[in-house]
């Protein structure tokens, strides 16, 4: 029988067969599988001694593995590795996921309100965790604030940062402001920095501030408590939306205390997170980690599957589904790569 080199392993069709069943029937149901599940899986007019055998050189050459004491045999991740690059078959979205996702990732002018939309999609579809990052730009430039009084102390901040992205927040100031002192704050803010860097608008306030402390008046002290609590968060690096990572407290191979602390702790933490996005972000299209290959300890039963976006062909950021090693990657791969064009097709869209 023919042998083929396959990611550095020579397998004869025989063996191929036998373990991209072996991987197929694992993703669907989360048992180890046996000699007798494949002969009976794959219909050959082969002995169990046989089908045993080829499990065994299957074992030998890393791609499956027996878990504590059972008879049957799971896959290892050079073991996906292998199915994922060289036995996979997709399988287009189907329509009601493609209803969704038409739906739901649609143009916003508040960008990151779209970014959370669509990580919440990916995840109710898959089941899974969705993320997404935030779009990589070099500045984040003031175009306009406005407030708008609420109740409680609480005033609506809008922003237009870059000409296209409008931000929606609401604040808890240290008193309650009149509509005309807000609007006098806003028009101060407006009128001093306007096209400058938000980090800059950040800097240059808390300067002032420390400048006119003592004859601040009643119209620096409004801009100084609404303004340092809006560009509290401007600091220069990346960050993501997440979604449903609940969902992965449902999967057998997640469950385990420690296992789910360790991961909700690099969730937490995001640099673990963020790390791998910008490793995804400098290679375009679709990448996927599994286990290990990650990088991090807390993803060693995890894979993470991601592709990049981007606008007017200027690569933005990188969306992804975070779910166990035993994912349904034939279905997981073709819906993040949608999800992908679809959010840049939203994000080059007029309003």
């Amino acid at each position: 029988m023919a042998e083929h080199l396959l990611n550095g392993i020579d397998l004869n069709e025989r063996a191929q067969f036998l373990f991209k069943t072996l991987v197929e029937r694992y993703i669907a149901d989360g048992q180890p599988v046996g000699s007798r599940t494949l002969a009976r899986d794959t219909r050959l007019e082969l002995s169990p001694a046989t089908i045993r055998n080829v499990m065994a050189d299957l074992e030998d050459v890393g791609l499956i593995r027996a878990p504590h004491t059972s008879a049957g045999r799971i896959p290892t991740v050079r073991g996906y590795r292998l199915f994922v690059d060289c036995m996979l078959t997709f399988r287009p979205p189907v329509a009601a996921d493609l209803q969704l996702l038409s739906d739901g990732v649609r143009h916003d002018a508040d960008v990151r309100r779209l970014l959370e939309k669509t990580s919440s999609l990916l995840s109710e579809i898959t089941r899974f965790a969705g993320l997404v990052m935030l779009p990589k730009t070099e500045s984040k430039a003031l175009r306009q604030v406005e407030f708008l009084p609420l109740n409680e102390n609480r005033v609506l901040v809008i922003i237009v940062i870059n000409d296209r992205e409008v931000q929606n927040r609401i604040i808890k100031t240290a008193r309650r402001y009149s509509s005309s002192e807000l609007t006098e704050a806003a028009n101060y803010l407006n009128s001093a920095f306007a096209g400058k860097d938000i980090r800059q608008v950040k800097r240059d306030l808390l300067a002032d501030m420390s400048a006119t402390k003592d004859e601040m008046n009643r119209m620096m002290a409004t801009v100084i408590d609404v303004a340092r609590q809006v560009f509290a968060d401007e600091e220069p690096g990346q960050d993501y939306v997440l979604a449903g990572q609940t969902n992965l407290m449902d999967i057998d191979e997640l469950s385990n205390l420690d296992k789910l602390r360790n991961l909700f702790d690099a969730f937490n933490r995001k640099r673990d997170i963020l790390h791998l996005l910008d490793q995804a972000l400098s290679a375009s299209g679709v990448q996927i980690f599994i286990g290990e290959e990650a990088g991090y300890q807390a993803f060693d039963d995890c894979s993470i599957v991601t592709s990049t976006y981007g606008e007017d062909g200027e690569v933005l950021g990188v969306l992804g589904v975070i779910g166990p090693t035993r994912m349904p990657y034939e279905r997981v791969i073709p819906i993040v790569d949608l999800t992908a064009k679809m959010l840049a097709s939203a994000l080059n869209s007029p309003p």
